[in-house]
């Protein structure tokens, strides 16, 4: 599967962005979809996860009750709703996505094997 990362953008601290992952090659419901971000210096971070089937959802704890992660499987697109952004959400965000049963290591990186390109969101203060 081929992923499309866009949305992002320069944004005031307490503004919001919705970032879309558009997906195609595969069927996008047989992929678990998750949002990683990485910041100049730092390494790449857990954003969100949906799992495949189930559609449950995760999150990493700096964002947990500001992102909400979506899909839209009709469409082929994975969406990623952040609000009250702030400085430190600055960074290259990536979609990414698992064919495979990984229900329980959706945080991991090395779990997903295809990424999109990153999309830059920069929030100032």
């Amino acid at each position: 599967v081929q992923l499309q990362a866009s949305g992002g953008g320069l944004v005031q601290a307490g503004g919001s962005l919705r970032l879309s992952c558009a997906a195609s090659g595969r069927t996008f419901s047989r992929y678990t979809m998750a949002w990683f971000r990485q910041a100049p210096g730092h390494e790449r971070e857990f954003v969100a996860a949906i799992r495949r089937g189930s559609g449950s959802t995760s999150y990493g704890d700096s964002v947990k009750g500001r992102v909400t992660i979506s899909r839209d499987n009709a469409k082929s697109t994975g969406y990623l709703q952040m609000n009250s952004l702030k400085p430190e959400d600055t960074a290259v965000y990536y979609c990414a996505a698992s064919g495979t049963d990984i229900a329980s290591s959706v945080n991991n990186r090395w779990a997903y094997a295809f990424w999109g390109q990153g999309t830059l969101v920069t929030v100032s203060s």
